[in-house]
């Protein structure tokens, strides 16, 4: 006992204790999705934080030093925000249905014409760092799949960047019976994220598969870098409701309706063929580019 006690990894004193640090990341996340619905996020973002640290008698320079100290111990900073996104799964819960766009499908159930099909974990935090910069996931496919299902992958993403290039990539196949599409988003910014997943008339989807990937780990740092996905939905369309996916689209030839660059300098380098979806939150209109390029191949 006294040799497990010892090896038993501890945090220094000079340092935010682990049970604490999740109690202010947990208000802390709960405080950026409130900024997230107002039109100066950045500035909401930095006051509902100042009003965390104090709720927990911290100062900044603590956080600060604190989150560096963790997010250089990879393993443990993982083991850490899985505990933190049981939490927020369970305040999610317990305060009812989602607001917004995001909460559009989440009284479906998987049977219906409209249905969320979404079974993986609802919630996640990606490092860029190996192997913490990639999430895998498998929809399996039953009896409840129609020739002609359309799909929707939608999802809150949120970028706690201190610098860097902001770089998430959602990679999606569908396979069939002798071929595949593949579709792919990239995903830059902080808020509602929505991909269409284009599929065939006249061929039945056999399986479904992808991942969620953060890119920018060539180079060991300690500059805090995470991408936060949570309330990820995949909404399958059956042919006769399949026009519901196409209401928030915008002709990709309307250059007026591109994004102009972010107070943190990103710019909108997707190129051409791109897409915005405008989606309206509590009070605010955030604008998400997409990628969509479906690729059809012989396996």
């Amino acid at each position: 006992m006294l040799t497990m006690h010892g090896c038993k990894p501890r945090t220094p004193s000079q340092y935010i204790q682990p049970g604490k640090m999740e109690d202010i990341l947990v208000d802390y996340h709960i405080g950026r999705a409130m900024a997230q619905q107002s039109d100066s996020m950045e500035f909401n973002t930095e006051l509902f934080l100042e009003a965390v640290l104090q709720k927990h008698g911290v100062t900044r320079a603590d956080f600060d030093s604190s989150m560096v100290y963790y997010y250089t111990r990879a393993d443990r900073f993982d083991k850490m925000y899985k505990r933190i996104v049981e939490r927020l799964e369970d305040k999610a819960l317990a305060l009812g249905a989602t607001e917004g766009e995001i909460g559009k499908y989440s009284n479906f159930n998987t049977e219906g014409d409209t249905a969320n099909i979404w079974a993986e974990r609802s919630a996640f935090t990606l490092m860029p760092m190996p192997t913490h910069n990639r999430f895998d996931f498998t929809v399996q496919v039953d009896s409840t799949f129609q020739l002609g299902d359309s799909f929707l992958l939608q999802f809150m993403s949120d970028f706690v960047y201190q610098d860097g290039l902001k770089d998430g990539i959602l990679y999606v196949v569908t396979n069939y019976a002798d071929t595949a599409t593949v579709s792919q988003y990239r995903i830059t910014y902080s808020g509602l994220a929505q991909m269409r997943i284009a599929t065939s008339d006249t061929m039945a989807v056999t399986g479904m598969h992808g991942f969620f990937y953060l890119g920018g780990g060539t180079e060991t740092t300690s500059t805090l870098r995470l991408l936060f996905i949570n309330n990820i939905q995949l909404i399958r369309f059956h042919k006769q409701h399949a026009e519901l996916k196409e209401t928030n689209s915008i002709s990709p030839a309307d250059s007026s309706q591109r994004p102009e660059p972010d107070t943190m300098g990103n710019r909108d380098t997707t190129g051409k063929g791109d897409q915005l979806l405008p989606v309206v939150g509590r009070n605010a209109t955030y604008r998400v580019v997409e990628r969509h390029d479906s690729v059809r191949r012989k396996l």
